[in-house]
Order: C-alpha cells, then sequence, then structure tokens
C-alpha cells in the first residue's frame, strides 16, 4: 500500500539526489568547451562571423572560473579560429570582460597592475572589464577596484570578448597586439582542460 509518507519519501529522495548532481555541476570550474544550454558545466565559448575574415569571440565561466582563466580561454580560442579557418595569425580590433557578483578579500586578480604584463607573456592580452558595484556599472582600469591594491570586491562571474581580425602570412614583427595562432596554442594548449569524459 502506498503511503503519502511514502510518496513524500521517495519525493525528497528524488529531490535530494538532484540536488547533489547539481552541486556537484556546480562546484567545477567552466572547462574549454562551446557554450551551449544544458551542459554539465554552464559556460565555454562561442564566437560569431562579422566578415570574412573577422569575429566576435566570447568565453563565459561560472561563479568558479577565475578572470585569468576566462581570459586565457578567449586567447585560446581566438588562435584556434584564425587556424581552423586556414589563417596564420590574428590582431585584436576590441576586447572586453564582463564580471557580476561574489564577495572576496584579495589585490590584483592576475598579480599585478596595469603597467605589468598580461597572462603568460602576451602583455596586450588584458581585455577590458565592467564590474558591478553598489552605485552601478563602471569600467576598468581606471576608476577600477582592481587596480594595483587589496580590498573587498564582489565577484559572481567573469565573461570575456574580442573581435579579432585573421590574417594570411608571417606575424608583423613589433606589434604587441598580433598573435601567431599556431604558436599560442602550442604554448597554451598544456593549461586547457577540457570536459570530462562522460562516464559509461
Amino acid at each position: 500500500m502506498i503511503t503519502r509518507k511514502t510518496i513524500s519519501a521517495k519525493a525528497g529522495l528524488v529531490a535530494a539526489v538532484a540536488l547533489a548532481a547539481l552541486l556537484t555541476a556546480c562546484a567545477t570550474p567552466t572547462p574549454y568547451q562551446p557554450n551551449v544550454a544544458g551542459q554539465k558545466v554552464s559556460g565555454g565559448f562561442s564566437e560569431q562571423r562579422l566578415e570574412g575574415d573577422r569575429y566576435r569571440v566570447v568565453f563565459a565561466g561560472n561563479s568558479l572560473t577565475s578572470r585569468q582563466t576566462v581570459e586565457l580561454y578567449l586567447l585560446y580560442r581566438s588562435a584556434e579560429i584564425t587556424a581552423q579557418q586556414g589563417y596564420d595569425w590574428f590582431e585584436t580590433a576590441d576586447r572586453r570582460t564582463d564580471r557580476s557578483a561574489r564577495t572576496v578579500i584579495d589585490g590584483d586578480p592576475l598579480g599585478y597592475g596595469w603597467g605589468g604584463y598580461g597572462w603568460g607573456g602576451y602583455g596586450y592580452w588584458r581585455p577590458a572589464w565592467r564590474y558591478y558595484g553598489g552605485y552601478g556599472y563602471g569600467w576598468g582600469p581606471w576608476g577600477d577596484p582592481f587596480y594595483n591594491r587589496t580590498e573587498v570586491r564582489t565577484i559572481e562571474r567573469f565573461e570575456a570578448g574580442a573581435e579579432i581580425i585573421m590574417h594570411k602570412g608571417p606575424k608583423p614583427a613589433g606589434d604587441p597586439r598580433a598573435y601567431d595562432a599556431r604558436e599560442i596554442m602550442s604554448n597554451l594548449g598544456p593549461n586547457i582542460q577540457y570536459p570530462a569524459p562522460p562516464k559509461s
């Protein structure tokens, strides 16, 4: 005989299992993956072709994905698209990293001020980014709460975007905004974390 107590217990068990699965998925930083609905861990890369040699590339992280990782994955995806499209190098036309809200206390999130070098020596790969304070949105680096000092900040997640223009032939020497696609893929490849394979 099925009683209300039995139904309630089963419903509670189903809810607990669903909650545990959700918490497990949320406890993982966004891996290097396409950003599609319904995947185990939220976020990932997406892109839009604007012209034949120009793309808008975005990488969105979840609340456990650092700004550094989001920008690294954006740079890697930009290089990957360039190589996939048969080009050799790319330059950035526009870069941006947005963020919204969880509270932590620290200094410069990348370990250097805006006068330093960007991730892995790519000094100009530092997208401008947006932060949210109690008074509304602001833009870095000027007026930036991360600007080379320690303080309480609130972060939920980061999203970085760049508009890239792709080119063929050797990368021009001395242009800090030009990136060799295959060199970046070779150098950054060991730092890329892909989604865990499905369990069989």
